[in-house]
């Protein structure tokens, strides 16, 4: 079997992966976005691999070769689909939605005018945030209508693509920490809490990392989120809320991973890699479930 790795950087979890692949001995190579070329006709530079997983930083150049490798039939971790669900907030809520996974209350406007009535129909304080975006960036909390106002009309002049959509979330009022759930396949093979003092607990952002138990409860929304985007192996975050339960707030297709091996006891590396020898072997079909049609031109 031979194994592709389609990386951007060689970050820790890269480090991690290449590792694991060396001590089991997997014949792969590693393939720097950067350098990569695909001839649209000709796929044979492609072809040797059974398997690629995919490390992009860049979303785009993460999903368009993803949506290149599978429409040539070339199996990928993760698929083009799960790539183009997680990378958009709106169409990720929406497949939640659809697939009656619990999640926050959520409204969408397309202007600023729009924008303004649904934040007030949800009541203050509400979370603004991009569509495309990651790693906690660009996220406003709006504690009131004077705030609102000035928000939009920042996000109506920048005026790029990032805010010519308005997603507005209810504000959970969580205890000062979220979860961050890693599933593989159909399992949650691990969790962590981020707590932090500010509302915005991502680790990227300085948030405090410790194990969270895996119960029952939280393995099944957990596997219903990922499922929801179209399965293989996501970062599920989830919210805590006082009243409704367990919320899911986004899922993301490429982890990053370094700050909970230690923290939860789990070789996620090894786990993600046993998915991934999986999938090249041919017990796992990734594309078989995936609706291709669907994605970049739903």
């Amino acid at each position: 079997m031979k194994l592709g790795v389609l990386y951007s950087r060689v970050r820790v979890e890269e480090k991690l992966l290449f590792e694991e692949l060396d001590r089991r001995g997997v014949d792969y190579d590693k393939i720097d976005d950067r350098d990569a070329i695909f001839d649209l006709t000709d796929p044979r530079n492609w072809a040797q691999y059974d398997v690629i997983l995919e490390r992009c930083i860049n979303h785009s150049r993460a999903l368009y070769a993803l949506k290149i490798l599978n429409d040539w039939g070339i199996p990928t971790v993760n698929t083009a689909y799960v790539a183009d669900v997680c990378g958009n907030k709106l169409v990720t809520s929406t497949a939640l939605v659809r697939d009656g996974v619990p999640t926050t209350r959520i409204k969408i406007a397309f202007t600023p005018e729009a924008a303004l009535k649904a934040i007030e129909e949800i009541g203050y304080p509400v979370v603004l945030k991009p569509a495309i975006g990651s790693w906690g960036r660009l996220l406003s909390k709006i504690n009131d209508r004077d705030a609102a106002e000035a928000v939009l009309e920042h996000k109506e002049v920048l005026g790029s693509y990032h805010h010519s959509i308005f997603y507005i979330q209810e504000y959970v009022r969580k205890p000062m920490r979220d979860i961050r759930a890693f599933v593989v396949g159909d399992q949650t093979i691990a969790a962590i809490y981020r707590q932090a003092e500010h509302w915005i607990t991502n680790t990227a952002r300085g948030g405090h990392a410790s194990n969270c138990p895996v119960t029952p409860e939280l393995n099944e929304i957990c596997v219903r989120a990922s499922n929801a985007v179209g399965g293989g192996i996501t970062g599920v975050d989830v919210l805590e809320d006082p009243e409704r339960g367990l919320l899911i707030n986004e899922v993301n297709y490429t982890i990053e991973f370094r700050n909970s091996i230690a923290t939860t006891g789990v070789n996620i590396p090894a786990r993600v890699i046993d998915y991934v020898l999986a999938v090249g072997e041919g017990q796992i079909n990734p594309l078989a479930s995936v609706p291709l049609a669907q994605a970049l031109g739903r």
